[in-house]
């Protein structure tokens, strides 16, 4: 994205920013819960700072928790998967509720 000189965002309409971003990974559009990276910015690695072309699998998950329902353990958007009654470890979600996820941004 182009900057003017004040660090603000250059002036354009939503439609053709959106369709700069669309070679981004969804997940891009939340914070990172892993390095604290703001949404659509790159993931960073955190003792340094530098950018990473990979996007973490701790903001891949929680997208897919954000935006779809579990189809393995029956959850609704937002809710933690679980297993046996407890939170999966770290935050991560069943693999068939990744698919559902990329399903509903197509």
């Amino acid at each position: 994205m182009t900057r003017t000189r004040y660090g603000q965002p250059a002036p354009m309409p939503d439609s053709i920013r959106h369709f700069m971003r669309t070679g981004q990974h969804p997940a891009r559009s939340i914070p990172c819960p892993r390095c604290g990276a703001a949404a659509h910015r790159p993931c960073r690695i955190p003792s340094r700072g530098v950018p990473l072309a990979q996007v973490h699998q701790q903001r891949i998950d929680a997208r897919a928790q954000l935006v779809a329902c579990c189809p393995t353990c029956q959850v609704t958007p937002t809710v933690p998967c679980h297993t046996a009654g407890r939170a999966l470890d770290n935050g991560a979600v069943h693999p068939a509720r990744h698919t559902e996820a990329d399903r509903s941004a197509a």
